[in-house]
């Protein structure tokens, strides 16, 4: 998959992908699953952590093993890549898309840094992703620090990057407060430049919301925690009321709630065909 091309695509029909995180097999299963019963696009997302956790090579192999076993064109996305050696591995490992995330430095140090991985991405092809404004991450204070039109169209004129995570209101991991997604400021960064923008920390934002978003501009919609949280609340449930010891019968049942999740969530993105 051309992830430049596809994510064109999506900009042009007012669509977008869901860009899933996994974690282990499980998760991944989760996804495949979904994804293939509504015939969604897949853009599976590995951070810093998880590729620690399971090892590059085999996430990798793991998740284009998938692709092959589903008869699905998907691709793999490194997500808030932290620095441009990781970037470089992941690069090298035959992602077909990339993030830098250089949000929390000076304006000028981001655009530094993702101009350097754009240049070092340029002989592989693929799909840039950086992130610009303030998206709190888990932990983090939620509020302020948004994405204006004008510090949009500057960093991706001296960048060259390919897609934008922008700050309009939402939030990595749980919210504190309900969510509210600053529309017109999305239609005004949109307005100001061409780039695809992406939506980080869209659980627990309500999907009309997300819809809204995407009709204004979003192409590449992010979805983490509430995989996670799914899948673990289904597993804390199902060990409660079974002394079974036999982990393929228990796991498939904690996979079964956050399947009817992302079906839920891959239909709310416009681009699934069931």
């Amino acid at each position: 998959m051309n992830v430049k091309e596809f994510l064109k695509q999506r900009q042009a029909e007012k669509n977008a992908v869901l860009a899933t995180n996994f974690y282990n097999f499980e998760t991944l299963s989760c996804v495949m699953q979904a994804a293939a019963q509504v015939q969604a696009p897949v853009m599976l997302q590995l951070t810093r952590s998880s590729i620690d956790y399971m090892g590059l090579q085999m996430a990798v192999k793991m998740a284009r093993q998938a692709f092959a076993d589903y008869g699905i064109d998907g691709c793999i996305h490194l997500d808030h890549g932290g620095s441009v050696e990781l970037v470089q591995r992941c690069l090298d490992a035959g992602f077909d898309s990339v993030m830098i995330d250089a949000s929390e430095k000076p304006f000028e140090e981001n655009v530094a840094t993702t101009r350097k991985v754009v240049e070092i991405a340029a002989p592989y092809g693929v799909n840039v992703e950086a992130e610009l404004g303030y998206v709190a991450k888990l932990g983090q204070e939620q509020g302020g620090g948004f994405t204006t039109p004008e510090e949009a169209k500057a960093f991706v004129d001296a960048t060259g990057v390919d897609a934008l995570a922008v700050a309009i209101g939402s939030a990595h991991g749980f919210y504190k407060q309900p969510p509210h997604l600053d529309i017109p400021r999305l239609q005004a960064i949109h307005a100001a430049t061409p780039v695809c923008l992406v939506l980080h920390g869209s659980s627990g934002i309500p999907a009309e919301m997300v819809r809204e978003a995407i009709a204004n501009g979003i192409v590449k919609v992010n979805l983490a925690t509430e995989i996670k949280d799914n899948f673990m609340r289904a597993l804390k449930n199902q060990l409660l009321q079974t002394d079974e010891i036999d982990l393929r019968k228990v796991f498939p049942k904690a996979m079964a709630p956050v399947v009817e999740l992302l079906c839920g969530k891959y239909r709310n993105m416009g681009s699934a065909k069931k």
